[in-house]
């Protein structure tokens, strides 16, 4: 490598993927140091989706499988798990051999349940279900053609705030979110979906707020619960629904969701995903 043209370049360096099934890739992070520094406004429900388009195995006579998977991490566990480490573990699972995709999945869940700390849902989907994997619009009234003005690029609460008392139920939508992960710097794009009722909200300075993640460094599903509390207390609404569907990197994307009660997310996956 170090006579290769490549090797001066600012590129990606050589990773070492493991060669069989290794569940101590996992790196689990632990939620409670970033959930310290918010205003939390209580129980909410919610998750973290994951979709993995790149999840392969061996059958038991050699022949490589090839899946879909779904993961969902409830939001009330302990901790999450770092997106690389979890691309390492997958990777994990490419040259060793299981007698059933059902193995492969109560063997993802398992580990994946015992590095979070709470039951982690895991559904494995054929490559050709395009039923189950279709992308669907997201929802909801897109904030993105007004002519707004930016003047922040770092999250900027005080830009929200109520424009009458009337109590409105509605669900707004952009797709200028971007973010960038703590552990590369590498951006994080994606879609949010707010859906409240409560006090009419000031849509250009929604639209403000989540464009002033633009220079955030903080992973996906911290951006989500930011947002949320934020929204909360600027609000005081009588429900609350954020998600956000980021863009796919290493053949993951992640889509986390946080809400005051119990809710089916009717989008887990869009055209950019």
């Amino acid at each position: 490598m170090s006579d290769s043209p490549l090797s001066q370049a600012p590129l990606g360096r050589e990773v070492a993927y493991p060669q069989t099934y290794d569940p101590s890739q996992l790196f689990p992070i632990s939620r409670a140091q970033t959930r310290a520094s918010l205003a939390l406004p209580g129980p909410w429900f919610g998750a973290d989706v994951w979709n993995a388009y790149e999840v392969s195995w061996l059958n038991s006579r050699g022949l490589p499988r090839a899946a879909v998977a779904r993961f969902s991490f409830p939001a009330d566990s302990a901790n999450l798990v770092e997106s690389k480490s979890f691309k390492l573990y997958l990777n994990s699972f490419n040259e060793s051999r299981f007698d059933s995709a059902e193995e492969v999945a109560a063997q993802l869940k398992a580990d994946l349940s015992r590095a979070v700390g709470a039951p982690v849902g895991v559904t494995l989907f054929s490559v050709d279900d395009a039923a189950a994997l279709a992308y669907r619009p997201l929802v909801g009234r897109c904030l993105d053609t007004l002519d707004v003005e930016i003047e922040h690029y770092l999250p900027q609460p005080a830009l929200l705030r109520a424009v009458s008392e009337e109590v409105v139920t509605e669900t707004l939508v952009s797709h200028l979110l971007k973010s960038n992960c703590p552990v590369t710097g590498q951006p994080d794009w994606g879609s949010v979906q707010i859906r409240y009722t409560g006090p009419r909200i000031d849509p250009e300075g929604l639209l403000k707020y989540i464009v002033s993640f633009r220079r955030h460094t903080e992973f996906h599903e911290h951006c989500v619960e930011r947002m949320y509390c934020d929204l909360w207390r600027a609000l005081q609404p009588e429900s609350l629904f954020v998600m956000a569907l980021y863009t796919r990197r290493g053949g993951l994307d992640i889509n986390p969701w946080r809400s005051s009660h119990p809710v089916e997310p009717e989008t887990l996956r869009t055209l950019r995903q």
